[in-house]
Order: C-alpha cells, then sequence, then structure tokens
C-alpha cells in the first residue's frame, strides 16, 4: 500500500495524467470541430455564388420589372413571360392550404401528449406520430395523386375537381408536415414549468383553462417557431406538388385547378429537356435564388420571434 502512493515513483506514476497528450488531443478535436463548421459556411457560400452567378445573368436579359409583375410565367414558349409572381401564388396556396390541416392538428396532439396522455401512452405515441416524417415525399405524392383526389371527386363531385390540383397536393403536404408541427409544439409545451400549472390550479383555474391560458402562451415563441418551419417545408416541398398539382403556370387562387409551384418549375427544367447556358436554363437559378430568399426571410422571422417573445423560468 505505501510504495503504491509514493510520490517519488513506482506504481504512482501510473496515475500521473500525460498533460501534453491531453492538450494535443484537447486541439485536434477543436480542429475537427472547427473544420465542420468551416465546412457548412463554404458550402453555404458556395451554393450562394452558384445561385448569384446564374441569376445576375438572368436579369442582364430580364427587366425586374417584368420579373415581379408580369402575371404570366412562360419562359419555356415561343413567346417567353417571366412573372413569378404566378408560382409564388401557387407555392403559398399549398402551402396556406398545408397549414390549415397542420396547425390545428399538430397544436391538438401536441396537448394531447403533454398534457393529457400518461407517460406510458406518450413513450410510443409519440415516436408512432414521427414516423410520418421519414415517409418519402415521393410517396405523399401519389397518395395524393392516385387517393385523395378520386376520392374528393367521389365524395364530393360538386366540388369538380380536376385530375391535378391544388387541394389535393394541400391537404397531404399538410399531412407531412404535421410531425414537425407536433413534435416541436410539444417539446415547447412539455418544457413549460410545472409551477406555472401548480399556480393555476391554485387560484381555482380548470385544467382547460390552465392549458389555453398558461400554457399555450408560455409556449408561444416554441409553438410559432415551429408552425413556421413547417412553412418553411411546405414552401420548399418537391415531389408531393409535383405530382399532385400539376405543372400549370396559371395565376389562381382556385385549388381545384392545376397550378405550378416553385420547385415544381425547377423539376421540370432540371429534367434535361433545355440546353444548358441558354435564358430558359437560368431562368432554374432565377427561381431558386426567390425560393432561397422566401424561406431565409421565414426563418429569419423565426429567429426573431423566438428570441422577441420567448419566456425564460428560473
Amino acid at each position: 500500500m505505501t510504495d503504491s502512493v509514493q510520490p517519488g515513483g513506482g506504481r504512482s506514476d501510473l496515475w500521473r495524467p500525460n498533460r501534453s497528450k491531453s492538450k494535443r488531443d484537447e486541439l485536434i478535436v477543436k480542429f475537427l470541430f472547427g473544420a465542420c463548421a468551416l465546412l457548412s459556411i463554404v458550402t453555404t457560400a458556395g451554393i450562394l455564388y452558384t445561385l448569384l452567378i446564374e441569376t445576375i445573368k438572368f436579369f442582364r436579359q430580364v427587366p425586374f420589372t417584368d420579373f415581379f409583375f408580369d402575371t404570366q410565367w412562360t419562359p419555356l414558349f415561343t413567346d417567353p413571360q417571366y412573372g413569378i409572381f404566378v408560382l409564388v401564388s401557387a407555392t403559398f396556396l399549398t402551402a396556406f392550404i398545408g397549414l390549415l390541416v397542420a396547425v390545428p392538428l399538430g397544436i391538438l396532439a401536441a396537448v394531447c401528449l403533454s398534457e393529457y396522455a400518461p407517460r406510458s401512452v406518450r413513450a410510443w405515441l409519440k415516436p408512432a406520430l414521427e414516423i410520418l416524417a421519414g415517409v418519402p415525399s415521393v410517396v405523399f405524392g401519389y397518395f395524393a395523386l392516385l387517393f385523395v383526389t378520386p376520392f374528393l371527386r367521389t365524395v364530393m363531385p360538386f366540388l369538380g375537381l380536376q385530375t391535378f390540383n391544388g387541394l389535393s397536393a394541400g391537404l397531404v403536404l399538410g399531412i407531412s408536415i404535421l410531425p414537425i408541427v407536433a413534435s416541436l409544439s410539444e417539446d415547447a409545451i412539455y418544457a413549460v414549468p410545472n409551477s406555472l400549472r401548480q399556480a393555476s390550479y391554485a387560484v381555482g383555474a380548470t385544467k382547460r383553462e390552465t392549458i389555453i391560458n398558461v400554457v399555450l402562451k408560455a409556449a408561444l415563441s416554441g409553438i410559432v417557431a415551429a408552425v413556421i418551419l413547417g412553412v418553411s417545408r411546405a414552401v420548399g416541398e418537391t415531389m408531393i406538388v409535383t405530382l399532385a398539382a400539376g405543372q400549370n403556370p396559371t395565376l389562381t387562387l382556385d385549388p381545384r385547378v392545376a397550378i405550378q409551384t416553385m420547385t415544381s418549375f425547377i423539376v421540370q427544367v432540371a429534367g434535361g429537356d433545355v440546353a444548358v447556358g441558354t435564358l430558359k436554363y437560368d431562368t432554374l437559378f432565377a427561381v431558386g435564388t426567390s425560393l432561397f430568399l422566401i424561406t431565409l426571410s421565414l426563418n429569419v422571422f423565426s429567429f426573431w420571434f423566438v428570441r422577441r417573445f420567448q419566456e425564460k423560468y428560473e
């Protein structure tokens, strides 16, 4: 026992940490983490550079006024017109329909999981809900085209739905973003301190009143962030709208007819039928830049809202 704890040597040397090796390992780990962070920045910069270079080439031939204020989008036709608002309106039409499905169902599911479901039920119900997030979007697209549209045309023939329409695409789009809204909202609600609930009960509030007036208000920033993330996901969705909504660039708010979203047009041009380097090909990057700016604006607003209205508790 005594020789193992002698300060001079012997077996006590085994317990002395190698400071130089620890510092070297720490430097290696810092370098790896820094390289990963730098890689993401370089990748983002590369994407921006590619989009901007091609977009500048596009606007050298197409005036800004035509791009933002024209009411027709026919860049692949003999008489091309470049009104991006046609694609933007269709994109937000399907996203709005999707939000009408995802927001109420997602928040109700989050409240059920956090406030009403027993712990044992929550343990398997939440993963079951999140399975939807793993379903490929192309599967959702064919589900909308081959099941939802025929079902709506059979049950509600008075709607007069076309084979390709924005309504079916929007409904299935809402189902696809439902796990995002529900899961993130549930996390925000679950994070509300239990002391706020107990204080509400102490003044005579019912469980329903506590949820509506205390819990949801305390979790508002997280819920809004979940909704905005769902909007970004809906705006950037590709295969659902491409398969179910069609590729008819029409300026309309009628969800019963075929429309074309921004991502659907990108798929059409990227299919290989347009020659690289032409103005028709450059429209791909102009639309991509517009889509990037829209999603960036949504993310910036989400970040600002969370920072501005986030509740902090001790």
